[in-house]
């Protein structure tokens, strides 16, 4: 990109992420240049799964506290989401999400398939989310769930039926991006019958 120079960064903050300033001259389309500035959070990359099983018409989601949705409006401070996770920097999106599936919900998957990458914040997230799909069947089920203590995680972990989910995603009880657009996929590619 030739519309963007002399970029400098100041880190504000580096705890559970980094958050930047970054200042920098850009040119608008009427060739004028400006000098703007804008924060940036970077926590890393991340991955999500729907997991679904086919002859239930179920999936698995989860439910657990989130500061920042509180902080916002207190009525949702308890999200209904994919089971997810940050990709640490030796690990691939799909051992990601593998791991992530056994120590949130409880199911030893093997395999799972990309379906999605998106930016669900681009104007303030460096995060990018590699989203993904697997079947779930009950003998992959290997313990409850719930996250790690040494992570703080306290998990809820939900099995709902497919055409509850779409309905709680209508009136608003699920508005988590990535879970949406994974519900939004199952229901575009017929995985499920709602």
């Amino acid at each position: 990109m030739n519309k963007i120079k002399n970029i400098t960064h100041t880190t504000l903050s580096k705890q559970w992420g980094t958050l930047n300033r970054i200042d920098y001259d850009y040119q608008f389309e009427n060739g004028a240049w400006k000098r703007l500035s804008r924060e940036s959070y970077n926590r890393g990359d991340g991955a999500a799964i729907l997991l679904y099983n086919v002859e239930n018409s179920t999936v698995i989601l989860t439910k657990q506290f989130r500061m920042p949705i509180y902080e916002n409006h207190r009525e949702e401070g308890m999200s209904i989401e994919v089971c997810a996770g940050a990709i640490d920097h030796k690990d691939s999106p799909l051992e990601t999400i593998i791991r992530e599936t056994e120590e949130e919900v409880g199911y030893k998957i093997k395999n799972a398939k990309q379906v999605l990458t998106a930016y669900t914040s681009p104007g303030a997230l460096t995060e990018k989310m590699f989203l993904f799909v697997a079947e779930y069947k009950q003998e992959l089920k290997v313990d409850e769930g719930g996250g790690l203590a040494s992570e703080n995680e306290d998990i809820e972990v939900l099995e709902l039926s497919f055409s509850k989910v779409l309905e709680m995603v209508e009136n608003g009880d699920i508005v988590d991006a990535k879970t949406i657009m994974l519900l939004q996929y199952a229901q575009i590619n017929t995985l499920l019958h709602s």
